[in-house]
């Protein structure tokens, strides 16, 4: 199985780091998020990973090579030119998961002990174009499931925005991980240049099964904030 990192992003949440450095490499514990999650993946026997990269693009490349991948097989998708978002840098990336039949994305700058193994089964016994692993836990932004984990809608509830794609009876809200498990059919999306996955996933989830998968109980972090290194070395040390 194959896998993307998405390592594009300005990271203006970790400045001052990110004025001078990517946020994948933040260190959590004196290892980089970066390693971090390619370790995380190769637990679950992942080696072939795509990693798009736009900020400070060279220093990744760089750790990349003197860690020789860390171990893994890196593929590099360069973004330099403009950063394309979560929808759009998978889109890039859409030939390195040619003949796949499923592929894990993940966000470089979270830290989970999420079985994966477990998501990438449960979604390989489900129909779902997508499997997307959500928690309980505060975000202002948060995904609308039905009972069945059926994604429904979309809401910020600091704004009041909502976006409701399927009309059901009781939408429960639950905080995205980003972590997922994609099927290639997910390439047939209407978009194209800069956007987001979750616009992808609600364009989808009218007509096609977008599941989440709970995974509440587990350790998780977004490392995205400077006070958030430090908690996550005291999660994951």
């Amino acid at each position: 199985m194959k896998a993307m990192l998405f390592a594009a992003g300005l990271g203006t949440r970790l400045k001052p780091f990110t004025d001078k450095h990517p946020k994948a490499l933040a260190e959590v514990n004196d290892k980089t998020l970066l390693e971090h999650n390619i370790k995380y993946l190769q637990r679950f026997g992942i080696y072939d990973v795509i990693v798009n990269v736009h900020h400070f693009a060279d220093q990744i490349e760089q750790v990349l090579n003197d860690n020789k991948g860390f171990g893994s097989n890196i593929t590099i998708s360069d973004e330099r030119d403009a950063v394309l978002e979560t929808g759009g840098g998978l889109l890039k990336a859409a030939p390195y998961f040619k003949n796949e039949t499923a592929f894990v994305v993940m966000n470089v700058d979270v830290l989970t002990n999420l079985a994966l193994d477990k998501m990438i089964a449960a979604h390989a016994a489900s129909d779902a174009m997508a499997t997307l692993a959500v928690m309980h836990r505060n975000s202002s932004r948060q995904l609308l499931f039905d009972e069945h984990m059926l994604l429904c809608g979309w809401t910020n509830t600091a704004t009041g925005e909502q976006k409701i794609v399927r009309e059901v009876l009781s939408l429960v809200p639950f905080a995205f991980s980003g972590v997922q498990v994609l099927s290639p059919a997910i390439f047939d999306m209407p978009f194209k240049d800069k956007f987001s996955m979750i616009d992808v996933y609600l364009h989808f989830a009218q007509a096609h099964v977008i599941k989440g998968f709970d995974h509440t109980k587990d350790i998780f972090i977004d490392v995205g904030k400077p006070e958030s290194l430090s908690k996550a070395g005291e999660l994951f040390g």
